[in-house]
């Protein structure tokens, strides 16, 4: 069953609109004015997509229980104090209530229910900073992604915050789930939603603001911004801050020419998504990225060619313009969220295409999505060359180096994935970019801080989730091998690795639990589903 109910498409990634859906899925600024965040409902119709409907109703998960235990586990409390235990986790309805020392037995008035740890690694809840739950012009190649599948690849991966930063499939629709989700009605993370801004088309400073009030009164927690002229990004992040509501920024390359991330930093902006307008705010000897005579930015290809020569362009490693830039930033408070795991398709297209769980778990009409086309929104990679993953290794190298020094001279750093474009799907993409975090430079303790704290900072839920600690949310995702020596024991179909006894090539890992609000979730179960969604589509029941 399906509802063709609104999104709006949300130019994610690093592109923008698609030459060819361009002139249908605009509409007016007074329409934009009167239906902030559900402007697609119709643009969805005109286009004949046929939207998921809502999530079922939980069947998944039992608790939260008066009493639960878990015993005899290594704890990683994602504040970056190094492991210890084993430990007993001992939690009450949806709170950590104590950690102790591990063993002895459960009191026998106590009518605990209790999961034996041992050998097991108890982690936080990983906090996904930039997700998406799908986006509409997907249907162009086929049935979108149902929310129940992009949830429990989430949870599977032991992902129990997201942030939804576009609210894509409509700010309605997402809210609804977000609710469900509270209230513990679906088998989903938390969510915090963000209504997307629609740049230019909205250039003015009062309805700006009038604007950014809609969809605060609509339940919105925050605003993304988007190729927004710097009279509406200021109207735009000053009302926020009065609304006490947050801000992220994918500076667009149609306006990062007068607000990059400096400009925006020191209005006030919360978090910058990507890395577009950092390069913009090292230059040293030009205002405007020097692009070739004949660049037309509404050619994807072209224009993500480009980018990956962009960080060449800007202020050297560990010059005096780039330190000044890094520390006026971190002064200014701005979290960078790089999502590095969605570009990296750019540097090795191969790898990235032919992924090893592309088959057991993306959906395949997702996988259609990510094959080149003209009409589709990061789909780009039309005659991707060898020139252009070597550009994008050396943009990798540099983008690397200033996320890596700004996180070791005291900024934040919180771990996204915008999964769902590109060759990533949900929770696969979470999982790669701890693995590039760390090939950045963020040691295994740094990485688990970035994907949990940090993003609890960033949310502004720092007081109720991001680390294991006495009084905040049972959010615990347990795992039956060591994450710190090799993240990839955290991927939904495991890591292979050679039983040196038996000669056999086992497979090792993939989380066992995940717990959200106290609610137990198997999930391996959870994957399993998946697995199963992804088969009945490709049979096509």
């Amino acid at each position: 069953m399906v509802a063709t109910v609104g999104g709006r498409q949300d130019n994610r990634g690093g592109g923008g609109w698609s030459v060819a859906l361009a002139a249908g899925l605009l509409c007016s600024a007074a329409l934009l004015a009167a239906e902030p965040g559900e402007e697609a409902r119709e643009q969805a119709q005109t286009l004949g997509i046929a939207l998921p409907a809502p999530a079922p109703d939980r069947r998944e998960g039992s608790g939260p229980y008066a009493s639960l235990i878990i015993d005899n586990v290594m704890l990683i409390d994602g504040r970056g104090s190094p492991p210890r235990g084993p430990v007993r986790i001992q939690v009450a309805g949806d709170r950590i209530h104590s950690i102790g020392a591990a063993g002895g037995a459960v009191p026998a008035d106590e009518q605990a229910e209790v999961i034996d740890g041992t050998g097991m690694y108890a982690i936080p809840g990983f906090i996904d900073a930039h997700a998406h739950l799908g986006t509409p012009t997907q249907g162009l190649v086929g049935p979108v992604t149902p929310p129940e599948y992009i949830f429990k690849l989430w949870l599977g991966h032991g992902i129990t915050t997201v942030r939804e930063v576009g609210a894509s499939m409509g700010l309605a629709w997402t809210l609804g789930h977000r609710q469900r989700s509270e209230l513990g009605q679906i088998t989903a993370p938390r969510m915090q939603v963000f209504a997307m801004f629609p740049g230019a088309t909205i250039p003015y400073d009062a309805e700006a603001r009038r604007w950014v009030r809609l969809v605060f009164n609509r339940g919105a927690d925050g605003v993304k911004l988007r190729g927004a002229t710097l009279e509406a990004s200021r109207a735009v992040i000053e009302e926020a801050i009065r609304l006490g509501i947050r801000t992220a920024n994918h500076h667009d390359q149609t306006s990062v020419y007068h607000v990059n991330a400096l400009t925006s930093a020191r209005l006030g902006l919360t978090s910058l998504e990507h890395w577009y307008g950092l390069p913009e705010a090292l230059f040293e000897h030009q205002t405007i990225q020097d692009y070739p005579a004949d660049f037309n930015y509404a050619d994807e290809q072209a224009r993500f060619a480009q980018a990956g020569r962009l960080w060449r362009q800007a202020a050297a490693p560990g010059s005096e313009r780039w330190q000044a830039v890094r520390d006026e930033l971190i002064s200014l408070d701005l979290t960078l969220v790089p999502t590095f795991s969605i570009y990296e398709a750019n540097r090795d297209l191969g790898a990235a295409r032919d992924a090893e769980w592309h088959d057991a778990y993306t959906w395949p009409a997702l996988y259609r999505f990510f094959q080149p086309d003209a009409r589709l929104h990061g789909a780009y990679h039309f005659d991707w060359t060898t020139a252009d993953e070597v550009a994008w290794r050396d943009n990798f190298q540099r983008w690397m180096l200033f996320v890596n020094d700004y996180k070791n001279v005291g900024g934040r750093v919180a771990a996204g994935s915008d999964a769902g474009f590109i060759y990533r799907i949900p929770g696969f993409g979470f999982i790669r970019e701890l693995e590039l975090l760390q090939e950045a430079g963020f040691s295994p303790l740094e990485v688990i801080q970035a994907a949990t704290l940090n993003g609890a900072e960033l949310l502004g839920i720092a007081d109720q989730t991001g680390s294991l600690t006495v009084g905040k949310k049972a959010d615990i995702v347990l795992v039956g091998e060591n994450p710190l020596a090799n993240f990839k024991v955290l991927y939904g179909n495991g890591h292979p690795r050679l039983n040196r006894e038996t000669g056999v090539v086992e497979r090792v890992g993939g989380v066992r639990y995940t717990i959200k609000d106290g609610i137990v979730y198997d999930a391996q179960a959870l994957r399993a589903d998946v697995r199963a969604m992804v088969q009945a589509a490709k049979t096509g029941r």
